[in-house]
């Protein structure tokens, strides 16, 4: 049985990782409604999304310092609040000995 992702907001860390990131990026580009986390999406899914998110970032070198002001704001929103909830569920961005 296909192993399905758990959803951003169920994911390690409150939502830290590349999954996850993948899945807020395609909000930013307004690739999906900010109210779908990926919950239930098979890997096979979330390839096609990072294919699509990989392909607007392209547009701005990979950098949101490139963003318009518009997905500057919004890219900013969704990762300060990424943020805040991870923290607030105990993730700690320094790296461990073992990191």
């Amino acid at each position: 049985m296909e192993q399905r992702y758990k959803g951003v907001y169920s994911d390690l860390n409150g939502g830290m990782t590349h999954l996850a990131q993948i899945i807020k990026d395609a909000w930013v580009f307004g690739l999906l409604p900010e109210d779908q986390d990926g919950t239930g999406w098979t890997s096979g899914q979330i390839q096609q999304l990072y294919d699509k998110v990989s392909e607007e970032w392209e547009k701005y070198g990979h950098l949101p310092s490139r963003l318009t002001p518009e997905l500057r704001d919004r890219h900013q929103r969704i990762y300060e609040a990424s943020v805040k909830r991870a923290r607030k569920n105990g993730w700690n961005p320094e790296l461990g000995e073992d990191d």
